[in-house]
């Protein structure tokens, strides 16, 4: 295993977050927070530390996929507990656990939140809450390969350690060519939206966290009601670009280079839109059909269905006191989430269609032994290979699902909030139903519920294996079968001097 490697890229993932903790910094300046000295002392110390990291030169260049998962799980957790640490310090989140819980929410694009009121918080940990979520929408590893060259093939792996989806490829020739494209469609659609919720009268900082949270589709709002209290422009505009962000990124690059048929004969893009146009038009109808006006319903509808799909979270209604069936139609989009290679989490659109090809594909057998007939997306057949990754990745959500629901259920609390609230997490998607409901929050439980919550919002995030990697004994019995034989080649190296 390549050690060395490993340390080296999680000491410039600690600088990256150094230098992009100088955002809280700048906005305690502005509102004269003396919440800031502590953000900024944190920044220093995570420049110090990660510089230190990062001069562990590498010994060799050979990066397996085995270390890139090793790598960015291991990046996420060292980010979040690096992140949390102001919240400590400045008092506003004293208990780690919980700390741990609202940063690790924030990095993975959850949601989710211990606090029951947002607003006693300083502008700079409100800016800092917010920015966790533009950080991670993209990954820090993907704005390392964008910054930073690297060989061995730790570009690739990186990449395909950290993309969500069933499958990673490259937009342009080079890996870095593609981090850079991505960024700059990330950076360019999260500016648009600023602008536009500046022309709806938002002021500059809530139009900022706003574009933060709404890009990340992580859903921290700065408000004790999210974005109930914005008018209805404003709402239309995060509803606009919250189903823009759980896009297939591939899209856009074929929009930017005049190729606008063929971003829409992506059979996954098709797909997306179809259920979101699909799940506003029941929603509505239900709405409506309890006396709400039809464009009141129609905009909350399109609101909640955008922002559960995408597993962005913000809310503008409490969804937990509609109709079953709408609320079924909301927990069904957990699930379903958004596009592969967007910021939305979830299953994803692409293995849903797998899922459904792959079925319709066993009852043709049946009805046509002796036909082959192979799985296509997009007029392109797919490699077995994904479709057993596919496969594999569903039995092992719903196992690491259903461990999640009874580890959360020791606790005591009713059926729909356990299953709600690993539903919630483990999609990175915000809120539930019940206790952890749109108006509700996740302080309630305990500090064991919180950190099984906080172990689905980093395996949701990260696809589930990268960080499932780690517990895996090989990988232990590899790494101190490697130390123990640096340390006897030291010792005969000394025995010879």
């Amino acid at each position: 295993m390549n050690r060395s490697m490993i340390i080296n890229l999680l000491g410039r993932v600690l600088q990256i977050e150094g230098l992009l903790m100088f955002l809280p910094c700048l906005v305690a300046l502005c509102y004269q927070e003396h919440e800031g000295f502590y953000y900024l002392f944190v920044a220093a110390g995570t420049l110090f530390v990660g510089g230190m990291m990062s001069m562990v030169k590498p010994k060799s260049h050979v990066f397996y996929l085995k270390e890139g998962c090793i790598a960015t799980a291991l990046s996420w957790v060292l980010l979040s507990v690096a992140g949390c640490i102001p919240f400590i310090l400045t008092g506003e989140i004293p208990n780690f656990e919980d700390a741990l819980f609202e940063t690790v929410s924030g990095f993975t694009t959850t949601g989710s939140s211990i606090l029951s009121d947002v607003e006693a918080l300083s502008y700079c940990s409100l800016a800092w809450r917010s920015f966790t979520h533009w950080i991670g929408g993209m990954g820090v590893l993907v704005f390392l390969l964008a910054v930073i060259p690297l060989s061995g093939g730790a570009n690739f792996n990186l990449m395909k350690a950290e993309s969500p989806g069933p499958s990673v490829g490259k937009l342009v020739p080079k890996v870095k060519s593609t981090a850079q494209l991505l960024y700059v469609i990330y950076f360019g659609i999260t500016v648009l939206e600023f602008l536009l919720l500046l022309l709806g009268r938002m002021s500059v900082f809530d139009a900022m966290t706003t574009a933060f949270g709404t890009a990340g589709t992580g859903g921290f709002g700065i408000k004790n009601d999210s974005i109930g209290s914005y008018s209805p422009y404003i709402q239309w505009v995060v509803t606009v670009f919250m189903i823009l962000f759980g896009v297939n990124f591939n899209a856009y690059y074929y929009i930017l280079y005049r190729k606008v048929r063929k971003a829409f004969q992506l059979e996954e893009v098709r797909g997306y839109f179809l259920i979101i146009g699909a799940s506003v038009a029941m929603i509505t109808y239900d709405l409506f059909s309890h006396a709400i006006r039809l464009t009141d319903a129609l905009r909350t509808a399109a609101f909640q269905v955008g922002s559960i799909i995408t597993t962005t979270g913000f809310s503008t209604a409490d969804f937990d006191t509609w109709s079953s069936s709408s609320k079924t139609i909301l927990v069904m989009l957990m699930f379903c989430g958004a596009c592969a290679g967007s910021t939305g989490g979830g299953i994803k659109v692409s293995r849903i269609i797998l899922l459904i090809k792959t079925v319709l594909k066993e009852f043709n057998s049946f009805i046509h032994p002796k036909s082959i007939k192979k799985i296509k997306v997009d007029d392109k057949a797919v490699e077995h290979e994904v479709v057993r990754s596919t496969n594999v990745y569903i039995m092992t959500y719903i196992f690491l699902f259903s461990i999640s629901v009874l580890l959360i259920s020791l606790e005591g609390h009713d059926t729909t909030t356990n299953f709600t609230a690993v539903a919630a997490t483990l999609n990175n998607i915000g809120p539930g139903l019940s206790m952890v409901g749109p108006t509700q929050n996740f302080g309630f439980l305990n500090a064991f519920s919180k950190i099984v919550l906080v172990f689905d919002m980093l395996a949701g995030r990260l696809e589930l294996f990268p960080l499932l990697i780690l517990f895996h004994p090989s990988i232990w019995k590899e790494l101190f079968a490697q130390r123990k034989s640096e340390r006897m080649n030291s010792n005969r190296y000394k025995e010879k001097k």
